[in-house]
């Protein structure tokens, strides 16, 4: 079992210059006594008697804060009257800061009143040891009281809280590492009498955090239990605005409040969600999704074609030549057409996920525009297409899409075929070759999926493009298209396994690529099949290939 103990004598104490500037901001003459300190919510907040209080809030609504004052008041006060330690468990350092400020700034007028001294800010180490005794020193800030009790914030999430006994105040709880362990330990200080308090704002439906809140309002805590709700929206009716022109020394106004509220709420731009999260207290989808539904909706466009290619089982047996003959007449009058009416002026980008028979390849390209949105003209989807015809198609693509489109192409497993091929042809400066992994995955895929949040990315309205992109999931917390084994599968014969999504995220990989290599060329004896000028042409005999050529590397 995981412990958390004080260590040793006090290191030092933390001068008023070194908390952060939301506690030096406060006046000088701040009364925490005086009526009217606190808006209507963070009072009824501070009047939840249970012993356990839940409250799932939008941002800046003054919760903490008011937490802050009732704690400071609790550690002042005799055991008779209530009084106990408390400890403050943030997500990140500076918040444990900025709440010891808080009730340092507190203490000065509260012990006073009371007639009691009060230490300075006190900082000084816990010993934080997880259950397979793996052990580190964590930063803490103690204020202690005449009444005996003290007031303790930690610079960080602990691995174990079990050992501390009195109140324990979890902020910002969605995003504690393991948010499930955090509660169930901090559960337990109930034995003993303790008291838990848990703040957040969300982090997703299938958080922890917001399971817990359900199942209080379900009863399942019983009385002891009680869960409030502030959202942004409480706190300006409550006098939020008010309350920042009074730390702003401007006058409040009608005309004045409505632009501040309009200029909040459009500061998350297209991340309707993500406000709504942030701001309203409701958790967004997602929670193991990658991207919810309605911004996969909301970057779709009418009018952007998906050529999908599927040849049967014969047309492999058909003589190369008119394979190659045939593959070159549906590429004149199907893609040549979309290829031809890009901008020429634009930067492209492509990328292509491999497949050759259970599911589709898809080839991506992306117009990449001056304020980087990643706009996709078409989408290409070949099944069942021999590796020598998406090899025409796509060099048909990579020699027709204006200005040198970067290209990433899947190289795992029977990929890395046409992958080096495209390679040879084109330099390394043009085309990637990605070996997709957990640790790739995990670097590009959230910004792919991110871009779907921010607005920055444009694709065509498609079901099946759709049905792709609502298979990324969180696995294992990598945002990845998940393996599925043809044996867990309820239509043995499904071909799409979340191609575009893999195919969208190389075009992403490939935008942030620098297509400006050096260039350099050496004279080489060139076997059958180099070109001069460089690449693969693999001709079909070798009376094609020239006695002498170039190898190039990169573009200029």
């Amino acid at each position: 079992m995981g412990t958390l103990q004080a260590l040793g004598d006090v290191q030092r104490i933390v001068g008023w210059e070194e908390l952060p500037d939301s506690v030096r901001a406060i006046p000088a003459d701040f009364d925490p006594s005086a009526t009217g300190v606190l808006m209507h919510h963070q009072s009824e907040w501070i009047l939840i008697a249970a012993p356990i209080k839940v409250c799932d809030k939008g941002r800046r609504t003054g919760i903490t804060f008011a937490e802050a004052l009732d704690d400071t008041v609790t550690a002042a006060s005799s055991r008779e009257a209530g009084g106990d330690n408390v400890y403050y468990i943030p997500d990140a350092k500076e918040k444990g800061l900025e709440f010891i400020g808080y009730c340092a700034k507190f203490a000065r007028v509260i012990a006073t009143a009371q007639g009691q001294g009060v230490s300075g800010i006190e900082e000084f180490l816990f010993e934080d040891q997880d259950e397979r005794g793996n052990t580190k020193h964590i930063t803490a800030w103690r204020i202690r009281f005449a009444s005996g009790f003290s007031v303790v914030a930690l610079s960080s999430r602990p691995a174990a809280i079990r050992g501390l006994q009195g109140i324990v105040v979890i902020d910002e709880a969605a995003f504690h590492t393991d948010v499930q362990a955090v509660l169930d330990a901090a559960t337990a200080l109930l034995i003993w009498g303790g008291k838990l308090r848990i703040i957040s704002t969300h982090n997703g439906k299938k958080n922890a955090f917001n399971q817990l809140c359900k199942d209080i309002e379900a009863g399942l805590y019983g009385p002891d239990a009680w869960r409030y709700t502030a959202t942004f929206d409480d706190a300006v009716a409550n006098g939020l605005y008010e309350r920042v022109c009074l730390k702003t020394r401007e006058t409040p106004t009608p005309e004045g409040k409505k632009a501040w509220y309009t200029r909040v709420r459009r500061g998350y731009g297209s991340r309707v969600s993500a406000m709504r999260e942030e701001l309203d207290a409701i958790p967004r989808d997602g929670g193991g999704k990658g991207i919810p539904g309605v911004w996969i909706e909301r970057a779709m466009c009418d009018g952007r074609p998906v050529l999908r290619l599927a040849l049967d089982e014969s047309f492999i047996e058909l003589h190369e030549d008119t394979r190659i003959a045939w593959c070159d007449d549906w590429i004149g009058e199907r893609l040549k057409p979309l290829i031809e009416s890009l901008d020429a002026r634009a930067r492209y980008a492509m990328g292509m996920d491999y497949a050759r028979h259970r599911h589709f390849s898809v080839i991506v390209p992306a117009e990449i525009d001056r304020v980087l949105t990643r706009s996709v003209p078409f989408v290409v989807e070949l099944h069942n297409v021999p590796t020598r015809q998406q090899e025409q198609i796509l060099w048909s693509m990579m020699d027709g899409v204006p200005n040198f489109p970067v290209l990433a192409v899947d190289a795992t497993g029977p990929g890395q075929t046409i992958a080096e091929y495209t390679w040879d042809r084109y330099g390394e400066g043009r085309v990637h070759q990605v070996t997709l992994s957990r640790p790739w995955y995990g670097e590009w895929m959230p910004k792919f999926t991110g871009a779907f949040e921010d607005g920055t990315i444009q694709i065509p309205l498609d079901d099946n493009l759709d049905g792709d992109l609502r298979m990324i999931e969180a696995v294992d917390g990598i945002q990845m298209v998940p393996k599925i084994e043809r044996k867990d599968l309820k239509e043995p014969d499904l071909k799409r396994h979340g191609d575009f999504a893999i195919a969208g995220a190389l075009m992403w990989f490939a935008s942030l690529q620098n297509p400006y290599q050096p260039a350099t060329y050496e004279p080489v004896s060139a076997p059958a099949g180099r070109a001069a000028g460089g690449g693969f042409m693999r001709p079909r005999n070798n009376d094609d290939a020239p006695a002498h050529g170039w190898r190039v590397k990169g573009v200029i």
